[in-house]
């Protein structure tokens, strides 16, 4: 049994006149009967009951008939996916993200991109940047937003979307919730709330980095690795701490969040849009061309991942 057949009998119960059946299917009567009687043979039962007039269903083909349509409609829906896929139109696209990337970015790419590629689906999985890197060369993921500058780009294809800034999350109960603004190197002294070096070597080696332009080793009180907790450690009066300045959409009570006015030239982070080159997947190219026309980065440092943002 196979598709043909299937749509043979599919028609041919339709229509209930084989003459017919055949003009829809545009073969010759003789054929599809040939085709229809070795159908049921391999079945091991009549499915029509031949009259003059034309056939009916017997008892078994009433059963079969359903499950046919099923099974056509399925057939047409792979070959469809499989053709959407092809122009890059409709397919998968596992999306590997970091969490922050949920703050403002997605809100505005996922929307647009359904309204744009109805047929694209795609799977999100919360990680860490070294986790979407790992999951890029493991082909867990075709795709990443995840913290920039990475610290060794080498052999991934990494497309800056996002550019923010640090700023220094202090509690409301602070003597440096007084201030507007201020440089870091007048926080020195406080203890910080900072990133695991083991969990989230990027964003450590950025906030540590960050730190050291200011003339100081940031005494760390304390690790946390997502945003949201260090902030909620920040309220608690723990310590102080380095969050990009998207964090302040969902910033909790008790914590304010100054700008920094020692920034160094250059100096900034984002989110990066993370791929393996050369992939060939066309439905990940559709997502990428439409995930750049949210980047907030000229072109010229999109193309240049040396270049700082």
């Amino acid at each position: 049994m196979n598709l043909r057949q299937l749509r043979q009998f599919v028609t041919l119960a339709e229509t209930g006149n084989f003459h017919r059946a055949a003009e829809q299917l545009h073969m010759a009567q003789p054929p599809l009967s040939v085709s229809i009687r070795k159908l049921e043979e391999e079945l091991g039962s009549p499915l029509f009951e031949r009259t003059s007039s034309g056939v009916l269903l017997t008892a078994a083909g009433e059963a079969m008939l359903c499950d046919a349509r099923t099974t056509l409609l399925h057939a047409e829906r792979c070959r469809h996916a499989v053709q959407d896929t092809r122009s890059g139109d409709g397919g998968l696209v596992r999306l590997g993200i970091i969490g922050s990337a949920t703050y403002a970015l997605l809100p505005e790419l996922i929307p647009s991109l359904r309204a744009r590629y109805p047929k694209i689906e795609l799977e999100l999985s919360e990680a860490t940047s070294s986790e979407i890197l790992e999951g890029l060369v493991t082909r867990r993921f075709d795709a990443g937003l995840l913290r920039y500058p990475v610290l060794n780009p080498s052999g991934f294809e990494i497309l800056p979307l996002d550019r923010d800034d640090f700023v220094l999350a202090v509690s409301e109960k602070s003597p440096l919730a007084e201030r507007d603004a201020i440089a870091l190197s007048d926080a020195a002294k406080e203890p910080f709330i900072m990133y695991p070096a083991d969990k989230v070597p990027g964003l450590s080696a950025l906030a540590m980095l960050r730190c050291q332009f200011s003339g100081f080793v940031p005494h760390v009180a304390q690790e946390a690795m997502q945003v949201q907790t260090i902030m909620s450690l920040v309220a608690s009066g723990l310590g102080v701490g380095l969050v990009a300045s998207v964090a302040r959409l969902m910033m909790p009570k008790g914590i304010k969040c100054l700008p920094l006015t020692d920034n160094p030239p250059g100096f900034h982070v984002g989110i990066a849009l993370a791929l393996l080159p050369g992939g060939g997947n066309r439905t990940v190219e559709k997502f990428t061309e439409h995930a750049l026309r949210f980047s907030s980065v000229p072109r010229e440092d999109r193309t240049n991942p040396d270049r700082p943002v």
